[in-house]
Order: C-alpha cells, then sequence, then structure tokens
C-alpha cells in the first residue's frame, strides 16, 4: 500500500471541486437549558439547537473531545436534508462513538439508524442517549469490531473518518483500550472498499472527512458541502461494473 497523509479538514476544504454551490445552513438555535424532550420536539421543526446544547446531555467525560471525535448537529441536518430528497429509510453509521449521529439524524425523521462501535462504554452511552431522546426504536447500537462482524445492508452507510485514529500519535488518541495500528487502518478501509462493491445498485455512501481509502468506481459523487468544518460528500452506486479503481475519499485522488 502506497504511504498516504491524510488530510486534515482545511486541507479537504482547499482541494474540493464542487458538484453544486455551497450549502446555505440555517443559524443554529440557542437552546441551553431546554429539556431532552425539547430540544427533540426543535429539531423536529427544523429549529437545530448548538452542539454545547446537544452535547450536555452525553456523559461529562466525553466533552472535551466531542467536537474532534463526534460529527457536528450541522452535519446531521444536512445529511438529513440529502437522504430526505433521495428517500433513503435505511443508514448505518460505521465507528458511531457516542450515537450523537444517530440519534439527530432519528430525531430530524423516520429513518432507522444502527450504529457500529468497538468500545463498549461509548456503546453504553449511546444507546443512553437513544432512549433520553426518545428514538431507541430507531437508533439501535451494536458493540462489535468492524471487520469482524456482520454489516446490517442499509440503504446509506455514513463514515466519519472512523479509522484515522489508528494513525494518530498515542497521545492524541480517544484512550487505549482498543487496538490501534497500520495493521487495522489498512483492515479496516480494505473491509470497507469491499463492502461498497458488494452492496446493490442505489446505495449510498455519505463521508465526512473521508475514511482514508478508496471509493469503488461504480459510485458517483452526487453531492458535496465544504461550508461545514470538514468536507461532506454523498456517492451512490450507478452501476454494478467496477471501471478500475476509484478515488480515494480523502482526496481529489
Amino acid at each position: 500500500m502506497t504511504n498516504r497523509r491524510l488530510l486534515s479538514c482545511a486541507d479537504l476544504v482547499e482541494l474540493d471541486e464542487l458538484d453544486e454551490p455551497l450549502s446555505d445552513q440555517g443559524k443554529c438555535v440557542p437552546l441551553y437549558g431546554r429539556t431532552p424532550r425539547q430540544l427533540a420536539d426543535a429539531i423536529r421543526r427544523g429549529e437545530w439547537p448548538r452542539d454545547m446544547d446537544f452535547d450536555r446531555f452525553m456523559a461529562r467525560e466525553l466533552l472535551p473531545v466531542s467536537n474532534r471525535y463526534w460529527s457536528q448537529l450541522v452535519v446531521a441536518e444536512r445529511m438529513s436534508q440529502w437522504l430526505d430528497a433521495l428517500g433513503v429509510e435505511s443508514v448505518v453509521d460505521i465507528g458511531s462513538g457516542p450515537g450523537k449521529l444517530c440519534v439527530a439524524g432519528a430525531l430530524a425523521g423516520e429513518r432507522r439508524f444502527v450504529g457500529i462501535e468497538q468500545r463498549k462504554n461509548l456503546v453504553h452511552e449511546a444507546r443512553r442517549l437513544a432512549e433520553l431522546f426518545g428514538v431507541s426504536e430507531r437508533a439501535r447500537f451494536v458493540h462489535a469490531v468492524f471487520g469482524e462482524t456482520r454489516v446490517p445492508q442499509a440503504d446509506a452507510y455514513y463514515l466519519y473518518n472512523p479509522f484515522g485514529e489508528n494513525l494518530f500519535s498515542v497521545d492524541d488518541a480517544l484512550d487505549g483500550e482498543v487496538e490501534l495500528s497500520n495493521r487495522r487502518f489498512v483492515q479496516d478501509t480494505r473491509a470497507v472498499e469491499a463492502l461498497l462493491r458488494d452492496a446493490p445498485v442505489g446505495t449510498h455512501l455519505i463521508t465526512y472527512n473521508g475514511f482514508g481509502g478508496r471509493v469503488p468506481a461504480s459510485y458517483k459523487l452526487i453531492h458535496s458541502d465544504r461550508a461545514l468544518p470538514c468536507l461532506l460528500r454523498l456517492w451512490t452506486k450507478v452501476t454494478p461494473v467496477e471501471l478500475g479503481e476509484g478515488p480515494y475519499d480523502d482526496s481529489l485522488g
């Protein structure tokens, strides 16, 4: 495998060539002090709160790293808009952390979400968050190591650079509870590539800051949004035939 530098969010913004204008994201509504039910009702009305207002319902020890490791609410909002237009009913989040994206996405509509997460404490937190916001029937979480478990079939798969931590320094890793290595990085990115190749035509892929591997050539880039902190992209599989190698999702490939 050729050694490549994983691009930062700033790199991705500079390199991206959009297929559509920048998104017109609405302003976040200050809703500090509201109950989970009030926040849920606001999201359903399209009044998205600030991340700090949502994050305060997560475990205290997760708050300092929330902005770095978990998808922001503006990502869930933009993704929901795209998936509404496509009629997507089910999403699998690979590397779902404490469930923020899945819970927020479930609140925004009627879609079903399954999160796959290798850290048991984060799965516990995700399930608690889904219960708290009343979406546990449509936001479920599986404690498993990606590549060693069967991934549910879904209309769409979401990845927020879930394997990049394998290349971090020890000091930058979230914790020392799971295996982190170059071997795991290669293994996991190849497993995603295989999952996408085997998926049926019409499957969607949403990436936020890439996933470190190649998007199969059978996928067409449908949407890009660089108005967010990192680059958000949506791809759709348009043919069962693979014609050569696709691009790396964290670069212009």
